[in-house]
């Protein structure tokens, strides 16, 4: 690199960490320390030790502890916390989930459902990981479908207990981290029922393991095996004959049992309370998010440094070979990936930005809690597609050499397969996505009729660009929505931006039309809602694309170096771009481009492909990955 792109690196860094860039360095300097270093041919049984190993040293930073209140012992900044999970994930993934599922997902739970004698007997062991914990939601014959889950705990007046019970074997805890060797205490989750009556999915704090770690009397724990990745996480399967735990072993922010046996919760709607006693975790999602996409900064360093010294093939009348990052398509492979890992970046800074002031400022705002569970379902579905996408690229970018462990590419592609079904599968979320939008559209349109409704939409298209776009002029350019001149060069923000917003609006009018024409005909609406999954998804698609990009270019606008901001602006162009060259079949068939403007596109990809060739370097640099944990021979500096 040169001087000039030395000093691009600190400023574009600066802007990809965001506001908690503090926090992220003290855990970059954490990772430095040998005990983090990749680690190849062990064992399942050493990868375990050695993941519990560094779960222990973790528990002795501040990242863990600043996911919860000072007053447990914690350091109350959620934001910083989600932020140093994702710098986690440059280094041992297993170590990742574990530490996700002791903090995140078993302690967050006990924060997040739990009443202030369940923080102050247990809060403090879990940060300090003395007490190390599982997230038992999941069953072998339910997994998406939460609410149906099998578990029972019933109340038992006569001892003032709760009965934890598993019916049957396909309603085993299953995939459960933290169960098959180290977890002392599990969250339950199980239905709830007392005198006779039921009242949905709750959550009970159950001991599975004494202190000699031998199961507990009732508990059966059978380890799930070697799996396809994280073979450091000791995942197992737990199942419960009739284990009896004292009343208040139930996680009651949001249902009580009293002395006589009686409930009560402040929502009563069953289903109303499961939604809300969910979305308190919300955290977990937009923590995987963040993890899938520093995951894909890995790769993309790796294969970027490859692509620079490995060299092919040399020129007519030359005697040097040209390295791999010379040649176009290799260009295309990784440059494109590259500026949507940008993109996911930013929009997931954003994501972190919206819980917090959730968690801290809006805690009971049902509104802004709905907002921020479909923008972190919509962000886990594109950065974890974009993650199994990306390094599976990056590993044939690498050849042979790229399927070599030592080169960390297989590891990282194992490891990162199970993150699109976890945290909630990506097909139903998108559907979750969907659905919040079609709640959002029938508030706003009411009863109009198909005409005033396209009317109504196509007014909303220039309001919402306008809001998206602030000054831009954007007025003046919705015309540009409309095929006029082959000549229109694509390099423009508002144009990239209003492409974009418009196919989210006239898809989600599509699918309410579809879905509207079909329950007028009498047709079941199961049936209706299930021919029309394909228009579902691609509505969440369009909404997370204009999600991302509006985040990128209002990212792109605050960057103060103006070296780096004009080179982040094309690395946003480029994104917006090959994401219209992606999908430019739908924008042709719905008359959004001409041939020859999609043509214009492609020439565009390259063009920037080109351009951006020589800072390939600075811009994985930025990532700040620590060099201590990028060992690949491949990839030396």
């Amino acid at each position: 690199m040169g001087s000039g792109e030395d000093g691009r690196v600190a400023p574009l860094r600066r802007a990809l960490d965001g506001p908690w860039w503090e926090a992220r360095d003290q855990v970059r300097a954490t990772l430095r320390d040998p005990l983090f270093a990749p680690r190849y041919g062990l064992t399942a049984d050493e990868q375990r030790a050695l993941t519990l190993e560094r779960l222990v040293a973790l528990a002795k930073t501040d990242g863990p502890a600043w996911l919860f209140p000072r007053a447990y012992g914690g350091l109350e900044d959620p934001a910083a916390g989600i932020a140093a999970f994702e710098v986690q994930a440059f280094s041992d993934l297993s170590l990742l989930v574990k530490s996700g599922v002791q903090w995140g997902l078993f302690g967050g739970a006990v924060l997040r459902l739990g009443t202030a004698r369940h923080h102050q007997q247990h809060l403090a062991g879990i940060i300090d990981g003395t007490l190390l914990g599982c997230f038992a939601m999941t069953e072998t014959g339910h997994g998406s479908d939460v609410q149906s889950l099998r578990t029972t705990a019933t109340y038992d007046p006569a001892t003032d207990e709760l009965v934890v019970h598993t019916p049957d074997d396909t309603a085993a805890k299953d995939y459960i981290g933290n169960a098959a060797l180290h977890g002392r205490l599990a969250v339950v989750f199980a239905q709830l029922s007392t005198q006779g009556e039921q009242h949905g999915v709750h959550a009970v704090l159950v001991p599975i393991r004494d202190d000699a770690g031998r199961p507990c009397p009732g508990v059966r724990i059978e380890d799930d095996g070697l799996k396809a990745g994280l073979n450091g996480v000791d995942n197992g399967r737990l199942l419960f004959d009739h284990v009896r735990v004292p009343r208040d072993a139930l996680l009651d922010r949001f249902g009580q049992i009293a002395d006589d046996g009686t409930y009560s919760s402040p929502i009563d709607d069953v289903s109303r309370r499961f939604f809300t006693m969910l979305g308190t975790l919300v955290q977990g999602r937009v923590s995987i998010s963040g993890a899938a996409v520093s995951a894909t900064k890995c790769a993309l360093t790796i294969a970027v440094r490859h692509g620079e010294r490995r060299r092919q093939f040399t020129l007519p009348g030359g005697d040097d070979e040209v390295p791999l990052l010379d040649y176009r398509a290799h260009q295309r492979l990784l440059l494109p990936a590259l500026a949507t890992t940008c993109a996911l970046s930013f929009a997931q800074l954003v994501l972190v930005q919206e819980l917090a002031t959730v968690l801290t400022a809006a805690p009971d705002d049902a509104d802004a809690r709905r907002r921020l569970e479909t923008r972190a379902a919509a962000m886990k579905v594109a950065t974890t597609a974009h993650a199994v996408r990306t390094i599976q690229t990056c590993r044939e970018a690498c050849g042979g050499a790229g399927y070599l462990a030592v080169n960390q590419l297989a590891a990282l592609r194992a490891d990162t397969d199970v993150f699109a079904t976890f945290e909630g599968a990506n097909t139903v979320l998108q559907q979750l996505v969907a659905k919040t939008l079609l709640t959002r559209y029938q508030a706003e349109f009411g009863e109009l009729d198909a005409r005033g409704t396209v009317r109504f939409v196509a007014d909303h298209v220039v309001e919402a660009v306008i809001e998206r776009s602030g000054a831009r002029g954007i007025l003046q350019r919705i015309a540009d929505l409309l095929p006029s001149g082959d000549d229109d060069h694509p390099f423009d923000r508002d144009r990239q931006l209003a492409l974009l917003v418009w196919r989210e609006k006239h898809v989600l009018d599509g699918l309410a039309r579809r879905l509207r024409k079909g329950v007028e005909s009498g047709r079941d609406a199961f049936a209706v809602v299930n021919d029309a999954q394909d228009h579902l998804l691609l509505a969440a698609s369009a909404h997370t694309d204009a999600l991302v990009l509006e985040a990128f270019a209002d990212a792109v606008d605050a960057i103060e170096d103006d070296d780096a901001r004009a080179l982040m602006s094309k690395v946003c162009d480029l994104h917006a771009l090959a994401t219209v060259e992606r999908d430019r079949a739908w924008f042709l068939e719905h008359g959004r481009l001409t041939p020859a403007r999609s043509k214009a596109v492609t020439v565009a990809v390259n063009d920037l492909c080109a351009e951006l060739r020589p800072h390939a370097r600075v811009l994985v640099d930025a990532f700040g990955i620590p060099d201590e944990l990028i060992t690949a021979p491949i990839a030396q500096r």
